[in-house]
């Protein structure tokens, strides 16, 4: 069987077949629990690295804004992970974000890893260990179809930024750094 994403470039592609190799444990479980939540897109492994949104976007074939990151903090007051899943193309004014959630400090690898049940590069928005405070870039409405990481750093799979806000019940929010004006 053979699966294209119009969403992409045309020539992203996949071959799928019943002698394929298995998925990753961490991506099967992805694969799993969209199943049971009734999302229709498969996981989708890349040749490659999707570590990136530059990286994921390439093998896609899509715009880096359609990726749709995950970055992890670690809320100060109760340790609790905060996710925020932004756009490929924004990077996440922290300040913005403590205004929501409360003072927040870096997440370590362990940190994400116990948190989330992923490591980073693969932090998927669903099926994490411990239930995150969850922030989603309002950016990523602006597009039909995005792609989000699937549990495991070379996988991916599509949905739209409605589908992320239903399945997750993450709080739509502004989150972009804001790029200085040019210097006169």
């Amino acid at each position: 069987m053979l699966l294209s994403f119009p969403a992409c470039s045309p020539a992203f592609v996949i071959a799928m077949t019943d002698t394929a190799a298995p998925l990753p444990s961490s991506a099967q479980r992805v694969a799993d629990l969209l199943v049971s939540m009734g999302h229709d897109k498969p996981v989708v492994m890349l040749p490659s690295t999707g570590r990136t949104s530059a990286e994921a976007a390439a093998a896609v074939g899509c715009d880096v804004a359609e990726i749709a990151k995950s970055i992890i903090f670690r809320r100060l007051a109760d340790d609790a992970p905060v996710l925020v899943i932004a756009s490929g193309a924004n990077r996440v004014d922290e300040a913005k974000v403590t205004a929501l959630t409360g003072p927040l400090g870096k997440a370590d690898a362990k940190f994400v890893r116990e948190k989330t049940g992923y490591a980073i590069g693969g932090v998927c928005p669903v099926g994490h260990v411990v239930k995150p405070v969850m922030l989603i870039d309002r950016d990523l409405f602006n597009f039909d179809s995005i792609w989000a990481a699937a549990g495991h750093p070379h996988a991916l799979f599509s949905l739209t930024a409605a589908q992320l806000e239903k399945m997750t019940g993450g709080a739509v929010a502004d989150v972009r750094l804001e790029a200085p004006p040019p210097a006169h």
